[in-house]
Protein backbone atom coordinates (compact mmCIF):
# COMPACT_ATOMS: atom_id res chain seq x y z
CA UNK A 1 0.00 0.00 0.00
CA UNK A 2 1.16 3.67 -0.49
CA UNK A 3 3.41 5.43 2.10
CA UNK A 4 2.16 8.88 0.48
CA UNK A 5 -1.52 10.06 0.34
CA UNK A 6 -2.35 13.41 -1.37
CA UNK A 7 -5.73 14.74 -1.04
CA UNK A 8 -6.55 17.20 -3.48
CA UNK A 9 -8.88 20.81 -3.81
CA UNK A 10 -11.52 22.07 -5.15
CA UNK A 11 -12.12 22.38 -8.81
CA UNK A 12 -10.83 19.23 -9.98
CA UNK A 13 -14.35 17.71 -10.91
CA UNK A 14 -13.22 16.31 -14.18
CA UNK A 15 -10.36 14.36 -12.68
CA UNK A 16 -9.80 11.06 -11.52
CA UNK A 17 -7.44 9.36 -8.79
CA UNK A 18 -5.00 8.17 -11.78
CA UNK A 19 -5.04 11.72 -13.95
CA UNK A 20 -4.02 13.14 -10.27
CA UNK A 21 -1.51 10.93 -9.74
CA UNK A 22 0.13 12.01 -13.31
CA UNK A 23 0.27 15.26 -12.43
CA UNK A 24 0.85 14.99 -8.50
CA UNK A 25 3.67 12.11 -8.79
CA UNK A 26 6.40 13.76 -10.70
CA UNK A 27 5.77 17.49 -8.41
CA UNK A 28 5.62 15.67 -5.52
CA UNK A 29 8.91 13.38 -6.45
CA UNK A 30 10.81 16.45 -7.72
CA UNK A 31 10.08 18.34 -3.88
CA UNK A 32 11.40 15.51 -2.13
CA UNK A 33 14.70 14.90 -5.05
CA UNK A 34 15.37 19.05 -4.07
CA UNK A 35 15.33 18.06 -0.94
CA UNK A 36 17.53 15.01 -0.64
CA UNK A 37 19.89 17.04 -2.58
CA UNK A 38 20.45 19.06 1.02
CA UNK A 39 19.87 16.16 3.16
CA UNK A 40 20.88 12.80 2.07
CA UNK A 41 19.57 11.29 5.52
CA UNK A 42 15.81 11.75 4.80
CA UNK A 43 13.38 9.44 3.48
CA UNK A 44 13.39 8.24 0.42
CA UNK A 45 10.38 7.48 -2.39
CA UNK A 46 9.75 4.03 -4.16
CA UNK A 47 7.87 2.87 -6.71
CA UNK A 48 4.21 2.84 -6.10
CA UNK A 49 4.86 4.79 -2.80
CA UNK A 50 2.17 7.66 -3.78
CA UNK A 51 -1.62 7.71 -4.29
CA UNK A 52 -4.09 10.48 -4.84
CA UNK A 53 -7.60 10.47 -3.08
CA UNK A 54 -9.94 11.49 -5.91
CA UNK A 55 -13.78 12.71 -5.17
CA UNK A 56 -13.62 15.38 -7.93
CA UNK A 57 -16.37 13.26 -9.47
CA UNK A 58 -18.66 13.83 -6.29
CA UNK A 59 -19.28 17.45 -7.21
CA UNK A 60 -20.52 16.40 -10.66
CA UNK A 61 -24.30 17.34 -11.23
CA UNK A 62 -26.27 14.23 -13.15
CA UNK A 63 -27.78 14.83 -16.14
CA UNK A 64 -25.49 18.07 -17.57
CA UNK A 65 -22.82 19.10 -19.77
CA UNK A 66 -19.85 20.42 -17.81
CA UNK A 67 -19.99 23.23 -15.22
CA UNK A 68 -23.18 25.42 -14.96
CA UNK A 69 -23.01 28.54 -16.23
CA UNK A 70 -22.86 30.87 -12.73
CA UNK A 71 -23.69 34.65 -12.13
CA UNK A 72 -23.54 36.81 -9.05
CA UNK A 73 -26.95 36.21 -9.09
CA UNK A 74 -25.92 32.48 -8.44
CA UNK A 75 -23.57 32.99 -5.22
CA UNK A 76 -26.29 31.97 -2.03
CA UNK A 77 -26.20 34.01 0.84
CA UNK A 78 -24.53 33.16 4.18
CA UNK A 79 -21.84 30.41 3.76
CA UNK A 80 -20.71 31.44 -0.12
CA UNK A 81 -21.32 35.08 0.47
CA UNK A 82 -19.44 35.75 3.17
CA UNK A 83 -16.50 33.38 2.21
CA UNK A 84 -16.01 36.04 -0.69
CA UNK A 85 -16.26 38.15 1.34
CA UNK A 86 -13.45 37.22 3.59
CA UNK A 87 -10.98 36.67 0.08
CA UNK A 88 -12.00 39.92 -1.23
CA UNK A 89 -10.48 41.85 2.17
CA UNK A 90 -7.28 39.67 1.94
CA UNK A 91 -7.33 40.27 -1.92
CA UNK A 92 -7.37 44.03 -0.88
CA UNK A 93 -4.63 43.35 1.64
CA UNK A 94 -2.22 41.71 -0.53
CA UNK A 95 -2.81 43.85 -3.37
CA UNK A 96 -3.69 47.80 -2.54
CA UNK A 97 -4.52 48.84 -5.44
CA UNK A 98 -7.32 46.67 -5.91
CA UNK A 99 -10.42 48.20 -4.84
CA UNK A 100 -11.91 46.47 -1.44
CA UNK A 101 -15.02 46.05 0.44
CA UNK A 102 -14.48 50.07 2.29
CA UNK A 103 -13.12 51.73 -0.92
CA UNK A 104 -14.91 54.72 -1.36
CA UNK A 105 -15.51 56.33 -4.81
CA UNK A 106 -15.68 54.99 -8.54
CA UNK A 107 -13.88 52.48 -8.05
CA UNK A 108 -15.04 50.69 -5.50
CA UNK A 109 -18.71 51.96 -4.80
CA UNK A 110 -17.78 52.64 -1.77
CA UNK A 111 -19.55 51.12 1.58
CA UNK A 112 -23.36 52.69 1.61
CA UNK A 113 -25.41 52.79 4.85
CA UNK A 114 -27.61 50.06 3.04
CA UNK A 115 -24.51 47.75 1.59
CA UNK A 116 -22.80 48.15 4.51
CA UNK A 117 -22.68 44.63 6.29
CA UNK A 118 -24.71 43.52 3.47
CA UNK A 119 -22.56 40.13 3.26
CA UNK A 120 -23.67 38.37 6.40
CA UNK A 121 -27.35 38.62 6.71
CA UNK A 122 -27.85 39.89 3.26
CA UNK A 123 -31.37 41.86 4.43
CA UNK A 124 -31.54 42.92 0.75
CA UNK A 125 -30.97 40.77 -2.10
CA UNK A 126 -30.45 43.33 -4.76
CA UNK A 127 -27.97 45.14 -2.46
CA UNK A 128 -26.10 42.18 -2.17
CA UNK A 129 -26.15 41.01 -5.13
CA UNK A 130 -24.58 44.26 -6.06
CA UNK A 131 -22.09 43.90 -3.47
CA UNK A 132 -21.64 40.54 -5.19
CA UNK A 133 -20.55 41.86 -8.73
CA UNK A 134 -18.27 44.34 -7.52
CA UNK A 135 -16.14 41.56 -5.61
CA UNK A 136 -15.93 39.22 -8.23
CA UNK A 137 -15.05 42.21 -10.41
CA UNK A 138 -12.42 42.83 -8.01
CA UNK A 139 -11.01 39.38 -7.65
CA UNK A 140 -10.45 38.45 -11.21
CA UNK A 141 -8.21 41.55 -11.40
CA UNK A 142 -6.15 40.71 -8.99
CA UNK A 143 -2.66 38.26 -9.56
CA UNK A 144 -4.28 35.41 -8.05
CA UNK A 145 -7.77 34.92 -8.96
CA UNK A 146 -6.64 36.87 -12.80
CA UNK A 147 -6.89 33.66 -14.90
CA UNK A 148 -10.05 32.78 -13.15
CA UNK A 149 -13.23 33.46 -14.55
CA UNK A 150 -16.59 34.51 -12.73
CA UNK A 151 -18.20 31.40 -13.49
CA UNK A 152 -15.64 28.84 -12.15
CA UNK A 153 -15.06 31.56 -9.24
CA UNK A 154 -18.44 31.07 -8.13
CA UNK A 155 -18.41 27.02 -8.40
CA UNK A 156 -15.56 27.34 -6.26
CA UNK A 157 -17.16 29.04 -3.69
CA UNK A 158 -19.90 26.00 -3.94
CA UNK A 159 -17.55 23.25 -3.51
CA UNK A 160 -16.47 24.60 -0.46
CA UNK A 161 -19.67 25.55 0.67
CA UNK A 162 -20.99 22.23 -0.32
CA UNK A 163 -18.05 20.08 1.99
CA UNK A 164 -19.38 21.86 5.26
CA UNK A 165 -23.40 22.11 4.86
CA UNK A 166 -23.88 18.83 2.78
CA UNK A 167 -23.50 15.87 5.32
CA UNK A 168 -23.66 13.03 2.89
CA UNK A 169 -21.06 14.06 0.45
CA UNK A 170 -18.36 15.47 3.04
CA UNK A 171 -19.17 11.93 4.15
CA UNK A 172 -18.22 10.47 0.42
CA UNK A 173 -15.43 12.90 0.29
CA UNK A 174 -13.74 11.73 3.46
CA UNK A 175 -14.58 7.95 2.60
CA UNK A 176 -12.57 7.84 -0.28
CA UNK A 177 -9.80 9.44 1.91
CA UNK A 178 -9.85 6.64 4.52
CA UNK A 179 -9.92 3.97 2.33
CA UNK A 180 -6.78 4.65 1.16
CA UNK A 181 -4.95 5.92 4.83
CA UNK A 182 -3.55 2.06 5.63
CA UNK A 183 -1.11 0.92 8.33
CA UNK A 184 1.77 1.34 5.84
CA UNK A 185 0.40 5.09 5.31
CA UNK A 186 3.41 7.14 6.58
CA UNK A 187 2.71 10.97 5.10
CA UNK A 188 -0.73 12.49 3.86
CA UNK A 189 -0.26 15.57 2.14
CA UNK A 190 -3.58 18.37 2.34
CA UNK A 191 -3.69 21.10 -0.55
CA UNK A 192 -6.32 23.14 -0.10
CA UNK A 193 -10.09 22.04 0.67
CA UNK A 194 -7.98 19.08 0.70
CA UNK A 195 -6.31 19.65 3.80
CA UNK A 196 -9.64 20.05 5.68
CA UNK A 197 -10.45 16.41 4.60
CA UNK A 198 -7.24 15.29 5.34
CA UNK A 199 -7.31 16.82 9.09
CA UNK A 200 -11.09 15.32 9.69
CA UNK A 201 -9.97 11.89 8.22
CA UNK A 202 -6.68 11.61 10.54
CA UNK A 203 -8.68 13.13 13.35
CA UNK A 204 -11.38 9.65 12.91
CA UNK A 205 -8.42 7.44 13.32
CA UNK A 206 -7.53 5.17 15.84
CA UNK A 207 -4.88 6.51 18.22
CA UNK A 208 -2.96 3.36 18.25
CA UNK A 209 -2.54 3.26 14.70
CA UNK A 210 1.22 3.70 13.06
CA UNK A 211 2.14 7.69 13.50
CA UNK A 212 1.75 9.65 10.79
CA UNK A 213 3.20 13.27 9.12
CA UNK A 214 0.97 15.46 8.18
CA UNK A 215 1.82 18.56 5.54
CA UNK A 216 -0.91 20.60 4.97
CA UNK A 217 -0.40 23.08 1.43
CA UNK A 218 -2.50 26.46 1.02
CA UNK A 219 -4.75 25.40 4.03
CA UNK A 220 -8.04 27.47 5.09
CA UNK A 221 -8.04 25.59 8.24
CA UNK A 222 -7.72 28.61 10.63
CA UNK A 223 -10.31 30.57 9.19
CA UNK A 224 -12.28 31.19 11.77
CA UNK A 225 -16.18 30.87 11.08
CA UNK A 226 -16.48 29.92 7.80
CA UNK A 227 -13.85 26.55 8.52
CA UNK A 228 -12.02 26.33 11.61
CA UNK A 229 -15.47 26.45 13.55
CA UNK A 230 -17.27 24.41 11.28
CA UNK A 231 -14.58 21.32 11.51
CA UNK A 232 -15.39 18.05 12.28
CA UNK A 233 -14.45 17.55 15.67
CA UNK A 234 -15.57 20.76 16.71
CA UNK A 235 -12.80 23.38 18.03
CA UNK A 236 -12.34 23.22 21.76
CA UNK A 237 -14.24 25.39 24.19
CA UNK A 238 -10.65 27.13 24.60
CA UNK A 239 -10.50 28.33 21.00
CA UNK A 240 -7.63 25.41 19.97
CA UNK A 241 -8.19 22.70 17.66
CA UNK A 242 -8.51 19.52 18.45
CA UNK A 243 -4.58 17.65 17.46
CA UNK A 244 -5.20 14.65 15.32
CA UNK A 245 -4.04 11.66 17.83
CA UNK A 246 -2.15 9.42 15.11
CA UNK A 247 -0.19 12.40 13.72
CA UNK A 248 3.39 12.81 15.13
CA UNK A 249 4.34 15.84 12.60
CA UNK A 250 2.43 18.10 10.69
CA UNK A 251 3.95 21.24 8.62
CA UNK A 252 1.93 23.05 7.76
CA UNK A 253 3.17 25.24 4.51
CA UNK A 254 1.79 28.65 2.73
CA UNK A 255 2.69 30.93 0.48
CA UNK A 256 3.03 34.49 1.90
CA UNK A 257 0.20 35.92 -1.43
CA UNK A 258 -2.05 32.60 -1.13
CA UNK A 259 -5.14 34.20 -0.47
CA UNK A 260 -7.46 30.97 0.20
CA UNK A 261 -4.64 30.46 3.20
CA UNK A 262 -6.02 33.85 4.78
CA UNK A 263 -4.63 32.49 8.06
CA UNK A 264 -1.31 31.11 7.08
CA UNK A 265 -0.09 30.13 10.79
CA UNK A 266 -1.79 27.22 11.87
CA UNK A 267 0.42 26.40 15.07
CA UNK A 268 -1.75 29.60 17.13
CA UNK A 269 -5.06 27.50 16.43
CA UNK A 270 -3.61 23.94 16.59
CA UNK A 271 -0.76 24.30 18.93
CA UNK A 272 2.96 24.94 18.96
CA UNK A 273 3.74 21.76 17.59
CA UNK A 274 2.36 22.73 14.17
CA UNK A 275 5.56 23.52 12.23
CA UNK A 276 4.94 26.25 10.24
CA UNK A 277 6.80 26.94 6.88
CA UNK A 278 6.26 30.29 4.12
CA UNK A 279 7.38 29.74 0.57
CA UNK A 280 7.16 31.41 -2.34
CA UNK A 281 5.46 30.02 -5.05
CA UNK A 282 6.05 33.22 -7.27
CA UNK A 283 2.78 33.49 -9.54
CA UNK A 284 1.12 30.06 -9.27
CA UNK A 285 0.46 31.05 -5.26
CA UNK A 286 -1.62 28.57 -4.50
CA UNK A 287 -0.84 26.04 -7.21
CA UNK A 288 -0.89 22.42 -5.88
CA UNK A 289 2.02 21.59 -8.48
CA UNK A 290 4.33 24.93 -6.74
CA UNK A 291 4.06 23.79 -3.60
CA UNK A 292 4.56 20.00 -4.75
CA UNK A 293 8.00 21.10 -5.83
CA UNK A 294 9.23 23.57 -3.09
CA UNK A 295 12.24 22.21 -1.28
CA UNK A 296 10.31 22.99 2.21
CA UNK A 297 7.63 20.48 1.44
CA UNK A 298 9.90 17.78 0.10
CA UNK A 299 11.81 18.12 2.89
CA UNK A 300 8.72 17.86 5.24
CA UNK A 301 7.47 14.76 2.78
CA UNK A 302 10.59 12.73 3.19
CA UNK A 303 11.10 13.91 7.10
CA UNK A 304 7.74 11.74 7.89
CA UNK A 305 8.99 8.99 5.30
CA UNK A 306 12.17 8.61 7.38
CA UNK A 307 10.52 7.82 10.80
Amino acid sequence: MSRVVVVHGVGRQLDTAETLLAEVEPALRGGVGLALRKDPALGRLADGDITCAGYGDLYRQPGTRGEPYYRAEDVEPGFEAELLEAWWREAARLEPEIPGPDTRGPAGAGPTPASRGAVGHLASRPLAVDRIRRALHALTRTRFFGPVSDRLLVSDLKQVRRYFTDPALRAAVRARVEELVTPDTQVVVGHSLGSVVAYEVLCALRPERPPLTLVTLGSPLGLAGLVFDRLQPAPRQDGTGVWPAPVKQWTNIADRCDMVAVVRELAPRFGPEVLDVPVDNGSEMHSMRAYLTAVETGTAIATGLAR
